[in-house]
């Protein structure tokens, strides 16, 4: 089982001084992949309910936010020579997906053909307002904006036509390296990101679960896969357990239950700090190779 971080990548504690620290420690110690979030703007009050919270408030402090997703990772690809560098997730359904092709490709290009596409509808209604996008009908959006990723790293002149985006022929160059495009993962825990999961995915990121919770929703998913005319050998399965507990016995319980990867929260409050969080995942680190 692959065994990959996730970094929250918030100010002041992304220095580059941090994001170096993290990339020398992540390709020193064979860390498959490293994953970064996204939020381009943030809010001191807001109605919508962030869904891994009990209390539905994101962990996210006043005066803080979150690195631009790949900015952040052209900058880790410079750093580093073997691990995948991806979004978890990347809120496609807010963004132009013109420029979103643009970003994955050339980070893909920079870094030797070493990007995964982590694509979320988001949570955060009042974040879409903010860059006057429509909050409806996003979960339709971002299945038309993958249509035109597709189109954009795949044919040459690419066009689509839809309900919510008509992308005229055009050419965009150059093309992602990985072929035949990076791979997508899906992230969410609804049916609705599962059957988007089995429709276009090459993975399924889901957040926040415990190893007992996996082999259900694996099951809803190889299902919906089938109606597809896919397996489950086609996808990976890719379980970042946040804030629940991780050690290497746990790590073992995902392998166990059916994950391909596990992703785990990396802490660290500066540079310097980095080593000793490393350190506290290498046991997990160890198991997960094993497995």
């Amino acid at each position: 089982m692959d065994f990959d971080i996730w970094l929250p990548t918030a100010n002041p504690f992304s220095t580059p001084e941090f994001l170096a620290a993290v990339a020398r420690e992540a390709e020193a110690r064979g860390i498959h992949g490293i994953w970064v979030g996204e939020h381009v703007v943030t809010f001191e009050h807001y109605t919508s309910k962030y869904p891994y919270a009990e209390n539905g408030q994101a962990p996210i402090p006043p005066g803080s936010g979150l690195l631009e997703p790949f900015t952040a990772l052209a900058f880790l690809a410079a750093l580093t020579t073997t691990t995948r560098l991806g979004t978890a997730m990347c809120l496609l359904p807010q963004r132009n997906p013109v420029y979103t092709a643009k970003e994955v490709a050339t980070v893909d290009w920079l870094s030797g053909g070493r990007v995964d596409l982590g694509v979320g509808v988001g949570w955060l209604r009042e974040e879409s307002e903010a860059v006057a996008v429509p909050w409806e009908r996003r979960g339709d959006r971002t299945d038309e904006y993958l249509q035109v990723l597709h189109a954009l790293w795949c044919e040459d002149p690419s066009s689509f036509t839809g309900t919510h985006y008509t992308l005229p022929p055009c050419n965009l160059h150059p093309k992602p390296v990985q072929n035949p495009h990076p791979p997508i993962h899906i992230g969410g825990e609804s049916q609705a990101a599962m059957r988007r999961t089995a429709r276009s995915g090459q993975g399924w990121h889901t957040f926040n679960r415990a190893p007992a919770d996996l082999p259900g929703a694996l099951g809803t998913l190889e299902a919906l896969l089938a109606e597809q005319g896919r397996t489950r050998a086609e996808l990976t399965v890719t379980v970042c357990p946040y804030f629940k507990p991780l050690d290497a016995a746990i790590t073992e319980q995902y392998a166990e239950a059916g994950a391909d990867a596990v992703s785990a929260l990396l802490f660290a409050m500066s540079a310097d700090d980095v080593p000793a969080a490393f350190e506290a995942l290498d046991p997990c680190l160890e198991r997960a190779k094993a497995c």
